[in-house]
């Protein structure tokens, strides 16, 4: 199909309010809606009144849909991946610190660099020179004072780690041959090898998507983490298609805190940030009737 130039013109901020006022969409306060478009923008707002279309292709509400209804919606998105952040810098912190330890214990603090360990030499290769540069460009105290007492070219892992990326630590981790190493940190956090490399990415993709600041609530994820067959702790009962909602990533993040912080309060803050939001139509993250049911939920 050939391709044609993009149509529209940018319109100002008060005939944006008109627009969709034609298109079927009231107003409970114009003034507060031209100034939340004004500092937000229609193109970042109009995935939240989405839902509230008749005619998607024509952009027709449906009868009684109202502005303040959408960005209540852009709320709860905003809080609710707020909640997500704080949540997997504790989960990040923990695999940084079992990668760097199980490998460390087998191999050396070294383990990284070689190659022999890796299942893609060029892969590999790649993420040393990413981690290379991560590493030359940091600022970090413990960077500089290594840099000038040391004359290795890297740190030992359980310290350059602390400066790469999660998602090339992702990678590394995914591209580890096959072995007891590779099992032992995946089973610390009560799952097969497999699994845990394909939570990584999921996790890697949530944190930029929050990141970002990109719409969260109703997506259906590009990628599919893998369901466990034999987790350690109670997990969800879910079809494999359900492991790219929402639900499913919220409960992946629940299962992981239950074994690195058995008394956090996720779970209570979610269903607090729920009931603050009582209009959330939860289905719409790929939650089942019965979650409350489940034991992860309870």
């Amino acid at each position: 199909m050939s391709k044609i130039p993009y149509p529209k013109n940018l319109i100002s901020f008060a005939d944006q309010i008109t627009l969709l006022k034609q298109r079927g969409l009231s107003f409970g306060d114009e003034s507060k809606a031209l100034h939340l478009l004004q500092n937000i923008s229609y193109y970042r707002l109009s995935g939240y009144w989405y839902p509230l279309l008749a005619d998607k292709q024509n952009h027709i509400f449906k009868p009684g849909s109202t502005f303040e209804a959408a960005y209540s919606i852009y709320k709860f998105d905003s809080e609710l991946r707020k909640l997500i952040s704080a949540e997997l810098e504790k989960i990040e912190v923990a695999v940084r610190t079992q990668i760097a330890y199980l490998l460390s214990s087998q191999y050396n603090g070294y383990w990284f660099t070689d190659a022999s360990l890796f299942n893609n030499p060029a892969h590999h290769a790649q993420m040393v020179d990413k981690i290379d540069v991560e590493y030359q460009r940091s600022d970090e105290e413990f960077v500089t004072a290594f840099k000038a007492k040391y004359s290795n070219h890297f740190p030992p892992s359980w310290m350059t780690l602390e400066i790469t990326s999660f998602g090339t630590l992702s990678i590394l981790y995914s591209n580890l041959v096959p072995g007891r190493a590779k099992r032992n940190i995946a089973a610390y956090f009560g799952l097969a090898d497999t699994v845990f490399a394909s939570w990584l990415h999921s996790i890697v993709y949530i944190r930029n998507i929050c990141a970002h600041h990109c719409r969260l609530w109703n997506r259906t994820l590009s990628i599919r983490p893998l369901m466990p067959r034999s987790p350690r702790k109670p997990f969800v009962s879910l079809s494999a298609s359900g492991t790219q909602q929402v639900y499913f990533i919220l409960s992946m993040i629940v299962y992981l805190l239950n074994i690195i912080n058995p008394n956090h309060s996720f779970v209570v803050r979610f269903k607090d940030l729920l009931s603050r939001y009582p209009s959330i139509d939860v289905r719409a993250m790929g939650f089942p009737a019965n979650w409350k049911n489940e034991d992860i939920w309870k």
